[in-house]
């Protein structure tokens, strides 16, 4: 008989986790409603919701899908434009399971509404799949259910995705041609070592003439680079590996984070990115009747500074016990004064979420300006080593020409 592992809360609202034995999914739902027991979650043992479902496609003659963070918002659109329809939840996902096309989307709707028709609201089906869902978009639909405006709620909480999805892209743009700039400059001092230099010794060795300052440093360099760069090209990748591994560790993802906040414009680009999490977050929670502590607990998830973060956990263990929200940011250190004035103003009218919209709204500007200024200063600065490079390169094999060329003529 299968075996199920489960997390429930007893009467008097002790968690519980614990298995149990039963012939299938729904018989442990109701053995466990039985014992008085309000379930959180049930999976079989050995595999989770996301895999479950994804198996139970593969054996319809589906390939396994995995599923990732990148179906929450598609699924949410469709969810929300059937509710918009005047669906129940329920029915919006069963047809979701039926009528969509995409094997991740479907495979999500099909686990979705299994879990559903057994009696689960949405928010706890959905939390059943952690890869797809997180806590705070979970705690958000639960909120929706218990007041009524699930749909509301998903048009706030897709607003919300959809600005953190554009300026992932506007940055990954912002990058862009910087990066196309570097390639081209590699591409053309490769091009130097391992085709036009080969070619201009023999020439120069031909010629039996002396050569300039300049042409002498770039053929030296040019054989350091043609006999060692291999050797430091892996002593950099190794060094490189060895400290990603140690940033994934959260010392030393702290410590890194730490140096990042001191650059001269990566710094204020990082405070930036922390006002604007902690603005758009905090506020689409609040909005949708989330607690002020538990919305700042799962805000407090969403910054990704490690430094801002720990300040931010502070900062909320004093909101907890009684402090305002404006004062104990202010003893952060991370948040600039403007934002704490205004968020002063909302506490005192009692328009907080009003105020953190704004604040948002502001900082998306900011954040565009900042990532104009740090794409015209990278594309400057790879602009002008490319010109360096090239020129010096130029000047080398071109004085060259002209010093071998006059000895010639000269002997």
């Amino acid at each position: 008989m299968p075996r199920f592992t489960y997390s429930a809360r007893d009467r008097s609202g002790k968690a519980i986790a614990d298995a149990l034995e039963a012939p299938n999914r729904k018989d442990a739902l109701r053995l466990l409603a039985a014992r008085g027991l309000q379930v959180v979650s049930v999976q079989e043992a050995g595999g989770s919701g996301g895999g479950r479902a994804a198996k139970a496609a593969a054996g319809a003659g589906t390939a396994p899908v995995e599923l990732t963070r990148k179906h929450r918002l598609p699924f949410l659109e469709a969810l929300h434009d059937l509710l918009t329809s005047g669906m129940s939840a329920g029915e919006a996902v069963r047809l979701l399971s039926v009528r969509i096309k995409e094997p991740g989307l479907r495979t999500l709707s099909s686990g979705l509404w299994e879990r559903l028709s057994e009696g689960a609201p949405l928010s706890r089906a959905m939390g059943e799949f952690p890869a797809v869902f997180d806590a705070s978009t979970v705690s958000l639909i639960q909120a929706g259910e218990a007041t009524g405006s699930l749909s509301d709620t998903l048009e706030r909480l897709i607003a919300h995705l959809n600005e953190q999805r554009d300026l992932r892209a506007q940055l990954l743009t912002a990058l862009a041609y910087p990066l196309l700039l570097i390639i081209v400059a590699c591409g053309l001092v490769l091009f130097f070592l391992f085709f036009l230099l080969p070619r201009l010794q023999t020439l120069f060795d031909s010629l039996h003439g002396e050569l300039p300052l300049s042409t002498k440093i770039l053929v030296a360099g040019a054989n350091f680079a043609l006999h060692y760069g291999p050797f430091i090209a892996i002593a950099a990748v190794l060094g490189g590996i060895s400290f990603w591994r140690w940033r994934q560790t959260e010392a030393g993802r702290l410590a890194t984070d730490a140096w990042l906040l001191r650059l001269p414009l990566i710094g204020p680009f990082a405070v930036s990115q922390t006002v604007l999490a902690f603005s758009q977050t905090l506020g689409v929670l609040l909005a949708n009747g989330i607690t002020a502590v538990e919305a700042l607990r799962m805000t407090e998830r969403q910054i990704a500074n490690r430094v801002h973060r720990r300040a931010f956990h502070e900062a909320t263990d004093r909101v907890v016990e009684g402090e305002a929200l404006s004062s104990s940011l202010g003893r952060t250190g991370c948040f600039p004064d403007l934002v704490l004035d205004r968020l002063t103003v909302g506490e005192n009218t009692g328009n907080v979420v009003p105020s953190l919209h704004e604040v948002a709204r502001n900082y998306q500007r900011i954040i565009s300006g900042q990532l104009n200024l740090f794409v015209n200063v990278i594309a400057t600065v790879v602009l002008l080593a490319v010109f360096v490079v090239v020129g010096f390169i130029a000047f080398a094999i071109v004085s060259a020409v002209f010093k071998v060329s006059s000895s010639f003529k000269l002997g």
